[in-house]
C-alpha cells in the first residue's frame, strides 16, 4: 500500500482525485499540503500541511499528486523527485517541451516515476480507441476533426491568466491534441494555420482553433474554447472506415458512453459490439489511473502508463501551435 500526498487542494485535486484515491484498492490518502488548511482537511487525509516543502520532506509518503497551477508544475514536480518521491502531474505536465524535458530528465536521474495526470487516457473507451486505430481496424487514418468546447472559469481563475498557463489551448485543447496525435500514430506534426480570441486584451485564450499537418498523411483540424457551452466531439476517418467518440468524447465517466463505428472487417469487432457501436458503462478513468499508478510505482512493469514520450510531443505540438500564433501576430 503505497501513502499519497498531494500538493494543492483545489477543484480536481477535491472533485475526483481524492475520492478516487480514498476508492482506490491499495492507496492511501496519508497527506494533503494546501495554504487553506481547511481545504486540504476537506479532502480526509491522516496529515495536513500548510506548506508545500513539509509534504516533501515527509518520509511516509511515496507518491506525489501535484495539483497546482500549470506554471507550478515544473519547479515542484523536480522538488518531489529530488525528494525521492514518485510523482503524478496534472496535465499539461509542463508549459513548453522544454520544461517537459528537463522533468523527463530529472525522472531518470532520480530513478523515480513520473506519469502525467491525462485521466482521460484510462477510460477503457480511449484504450480500445487507440488499439483499434493501430491495429489498422479503419486502415491508415487520414483526417480527424476534434472539439472541446469547456466551461468558462470564474473571476480570478488561473486559467484567465497567461502567467499561470491559463487558456483554452492548455486546459481543454490538450485533449483533443492528444486525441489527433494518437490516431495518426504519435508522429509529429506541422501546423497549417492557427487563431485565437482572448477575453480581454492581456488574457490567456478564450478559444484557439489550428490545422495540424500530418506530413503524407492527412490533417487534424482543431478546435477548443473556455466560452461557456460544454460541446466534445472527436472523429477520425480512415481508408477502411471511421471511429467515433460520442459526446462527451473526451471527459466520458460519470455516464454511459460509446464508441462508434463506420466500415469495419468483422474480426476487428468483439461479442460485446452491437453492430456499429460498442458501449461501456459508467467508469472512473481518476480510479483507474491512480491505481495504475500505484502498481508501478510498487515495480509492475504492466501497469498501464501514459509515455513520458508522448507527454514530450504533446507540447511540442502545443508549442507549435503557440509559435504559428506569435508569427500571425507579428
Amino acid at each position: 500500500m503505497a501513502n499519497w500526498g498531494f500538493l494543492g487542494a483545489g477543484s480536481i485535486a477535491a472533485s475526483s482525485l481524492a475520492p478516487a484515491v480514498h476508492a482506490a484498492d491499495g492507496p492511501r490518502l496519508h497527506a494533503v499540503a494546501a495554504t487553506d488548511a481547511r481545504r486540504a482537511r476537506a479532502l480526509d487525509p491522516a496529515r495536513v500541511y500548510t506548506r508545500y516543502q513539509e509534504l516533501l520532506d515527509d518520509p511516509d509518503v511515496d507518491i506525489v499528486y501535484v495539483a497546482l497551477h500549470n506554471s507550478a508544475h515544473r519547479p515542484w514536480v523536480e522538488r518531489a523527485l529530488r525528494a525521492g518521491k514518485h510523482v503524478l502531474c496534472e496535465k499539461p505536465l509542463g508549459l513548453t517541451a522544454a520544461e517537459v524535458g528537463a522533468m523527463t530528465a530529472t525522472a531518470r536521474a532520480t530513478g523515480r516515476l513520473l506519469v502525467e495526470a491525462a485521466w482521460n487516457r484510462w477510460h477503457p473507451r480511449t484504450r480500445d480507441l487507440e488499439s483499434m486505430i493501430t491495429r489498422g481496424a479503419i486502415g491508415t487514418v487520414h483526417t480527424v476533426t476534434a472539439r472541446f468546447d469547456g466551461l468558462a472559469p470564474a473571476p480570478g481563475n488561473y486559467r484567465l491568466d497567461p502567467a499561470l498557463g491559463g487558456g483554452a489551448l492548455y486546459d481543454v485543447g490538450y485533449y483533443a491534441v492528444a486525441a489527433a496525435l494518437a490516431a495518426f500514430g504519435w508522429r509529429s506534426p506541422g501546423v497549417v494555420r492557427a487563431e485565437q480570441d482572448h477575453w480581454h486584451p492581456g488574457s490567456a485564450d478564450s478559444a484557439t482553433r489550428f490545422l495540424l499537418d500530418f506530413p503524407g498523411r492527412g490533417t487534424a483540424e482543431i478546435g477548443c474554447s473556455l466560452i461557456g457551452g460544454m460541446s466534445e466531439t472527436f472523429t477520425t476517418t480512415g481508408t477502411d472506415g471511421s471511429l467515433t467518440l460520442t459526446p462527451p468524447a473526451f471527459c466520458a465517466g460519470s455516464a454511459p458512453s460509446t464508441l462508434t463505428t463506420g466500415t469495419l472487417s468483422t474480426d476487428t469487432l468483439t461479442p460485446a459490439d452491437d453492430g456499429r457501436h460498442r458501449h461501456y458503462p459508467p467508469q472512473d478513468p481518476y480510479r483507474l489511473m491512480v491505481e495504475s499508478v500505484d502498481a508501478a510505482a510498487h515495480g509492475d512493469t504492466a501497469a498501464h502508463l501514459v509515455p513520458l514520450a508522448q507527454s514530450l510531443l504533446i507540447a511540442a505540438t502545443l508549442d507549435s501551435v503557440r509559435s504559428r500564433l506569435a508569427r500571425r501576430a507579428a
